[in-house]
């Protein structure tokens, strides 16, 4: 502690950039949430989405991307655990973006969550999007 007695501006710089990944992840929540399709959730695995055949070196570039925002919201998330933020949501919303074995079997079962599937279609209402569809068959 001393340390940063010594030497504040670190603990502002923590503060500002906890405060900016706060408010990315609010935003970017909402805008990910908004761009699901409505029967994302429906079938037992991921689709393929059109332009991941079309244009293999866009998607090389966007999944890098995502990846890199996604690890830089999970350490934001584990610094707001003791910094001023909402750590627990930048680290999902970090666990959501990166890629990893299993991921989409996760999100079927978060979305299978009565409150989660309710809060998810509250925010498609507020974007002007269609509510997610439930999977009765598969939970």
């Amino acid at each position: 502690m001393n340390w940063f007695s010594n030497h504040p501006e670190v603990l502002i710089g923590l503060g500002i950039s906890s405060i900016l990944i706060f408010i990315i992840s609010i935003v970017g929540i909402s805008w990910f949430v908004a761009q699901i399709p409505e029967d994302y959730f429906l079938s037992l695995k991921r689709k393929p989405s059109k332009w991941q055949k079309q244009k293999p070196i866009l998607r090389l570039a966007i999944l890098f991307g995502k990846n890199i925002i996604g690890f830089s919201l999970i350490i934001g998330g584990l610094l707001m655990l003791v910094l001023p933020g909402q750590g627990l949501l930048t680290i999902v919303t970090g666990l959501l973006l990166i890629n990893y074995p299993g991921k989409y079997k996760l999100e079927q079962k978060l979305v299978a969550m009565p409150s989660v599937f309710r809060a998810l279609n509250w925010i498609r209402v507020k974007a002007n999007k269609p509510p997610l569809k439930k999977n009765t068959v598969h939970q």
